[in-house]
């Protein structure tokens, strides 16, 4: 028996138009392994931070990191959407449109990509995003876990001037950015997904790994699923979350340290969730952490054989379309 197999009423047996009231949230712990920058728009944008409460406890306000929801889910879609290709299941809507796109306003509307993650098309047609996202917060203040670096483009000489004019290069600035080690508390709840579906979408975050600008050179992030909750409802919110953990490893009155280890913050987050479920007025089921370590490694089984993922993949795609 697999993981989920324990908790096959919470999913649904094959796709529907119509909801069914089946939440299940996976509660997500992301760690910046490098210099990451997390803004709204172009380079030369300040990070994205709000001004909040420390924790649940006390009026302290302090300014925290955020990362946009719409940040983190179009990393993990390309992600998903990159292994749907290699496996030719992405389509096309019809002879006259091309295959399956992002920004192209030509959506197939039958891929899983469309089918989980939404997609609205100018001709009329729209499927609303079955993954349930919002802003994810830095568990520390701002202060704590940013700080500014300078950057230069040299010319082939190696210098600042250009060998030929002997002009000096216009390409020197600062950016901000968020530092090694830095956390991020997350929740990405799906509404109303079968089994594969869940998996699918569960992979593309456990195999996305680089988030926020420049991400070809900076941003490495390892994302950590630190457990999963299955319920008739929506949760709380991220940043209860983030304030809870936060409580929760604060020494009295100060911060908590900086950097923290991952598996501690691991172990608070699911403590704070079970405290955090009992205001929750809906029908909640936590997993265990036991669980939470098989289905990981199941998961990664998966991933690992080829003809497996295969089959998952190609099996989903049948789904969405009209029974003949």
């Amino acid at each position: 028996m697999t993981t989920l197999q324990k908790y096959a009423d919470h999913f649904l047996p094959t796709y529907s138009n119509y909801p069914q009231g089946r939440y299940i949230t996976l509660l997500l712990v992301r760690r910046v392994e490098s210099e990451a920058i997390f803004r709204t728009e172009g380079s030369g944008e300040p990070l994205s931070k709000e001004f909040v409460h420390a924790g649940l406890d006390g009026d302290e306000i302090i300014q925290r990191v955020v990362i946009s929801k719409r940040k983190q889910t179009a990393v993990e879609r390309r992600t998903g959407r990159e292994l749907l290709r290699a496996k030719n299941l992405l389509f096309a809507k019809d002879e006259k449109s091309g295959i399956c796109a992002l920004n192209r306003n030509n959506p197939c509307e039958q891929c899983m990509d469309c089918m989980i993650y939404g997609y609205a098309a100018g001709g009329g047609g729209a499927q609303k995003s079955r993954v349930v996202t919002d802003d994810a917060f830095s568990l520390h203040a701002a202060g704590t876990v940013t700080d500014i670096k300078q950057f230069n483009a040299l010319f082939d000489n190696s210098t600042m001037r250009d060998p030929e004019s002997g002009r000096a290069s216009t390409s020197i600035g600062t950016d901000e950015y968020v530092k090694p080690e830095t956390i991020f508390l997350d929740m990405e709840t799906l509404r109303d997904v079968t089994a594969d579906e869940f998996r699918y979408v569960l992979g593309n975050i456990l195999r996305s790994s680089r988030y926020g600008a420049v991400s070809s050179r900076i941003g490495k992030v390892k994302n950590v699923l630190a457990g999963v909750v299955f319920s008739n409802c929506e949760l709380f919110s991220n940043l209860e979350l983030t304030q809870a953990v936060y409580d929760q490893l604060r020494n009295g009155t100060d911060e908590p340290d900086f950097p923290t280890r991952l598996s501690t913050v691991v172990s608070v987050v699911r403590q704070a969730t079970e405290t955090l479920a009992e205001e929750v007025v809906g029908q909640v089921t936590i997993a265990s952490a036991d669980d939470i370590g098989s289905l990981t490694e199941e998961i990664i089984a998966l991933y690992n054989d080829e003809q497996a993922i295969t089959q998952l993949l190609e099996a989903t795609s049948q789904i969405y379309r009209p029974q003949a």
